[in-house]
């Protein structure tokens, strides 16, 4: 009994893991894909500029004037490196920059794109240029 139960244990352990690698990647660029949007949206409901900006090094992002969900005195802010993520943000690049400004209409000041990885597997998330949709490729 025991060996069988080593067995499928050695079996299933890797697929196991490959899908929770799965799992994680493809949430952290479904959270990054809503918040773009969110800042999308917010700038066009105030009819003002709203920032992202992506810090590499941290593996994290903020939307500047946007308050934190939980904690409205914080600025909106997210680490892809903590629970339930656990992602590394490979680059994040926005006309050279790490950062997407929206404006007031929701227009991007330019197109760029955003990969995650977690263990050897990595997701896209695409801002188009023109109209500021954010998505994963």
């Amino acid at each position: 009994m025991i060996i069988i139960m080593a067995i499928l244990a050695a079996v299933t352990g890797p697929r196991f893991a490959g899908a929770i690698t799965n799992h994680r990647v493809e949430n952290a660029a479904r959270r990054v894909v809503a918040d773009l949007t969110l800042a999308r949206q917010q700038a066009m409901t105030r009819s003002a500029s709203v920032t992202v900006t992506f810090t590499v090094a941290t593996d994290s992002y903020q939307l500047a004037g946007i308050p934190h969900l939980d904690r409205p005195s914080e600025v909106y802010a997210v680490s892809l490196a903590e629970e339930p993520y656990q992602a590394k943000i490979v680059s994040a690049v926005f006309d050279g920059e790490a950062e997407v400004i929206f404006d007031g209409y929701g227009v991007p000041d330019s197109g760029g794109s955003v990969v995650i990885q977690v263990g050897n597997r990595q997701e896209t998330v695409v801002v188009d240029a023109d109209t500021g949709e954010a998505g994963v490729q």
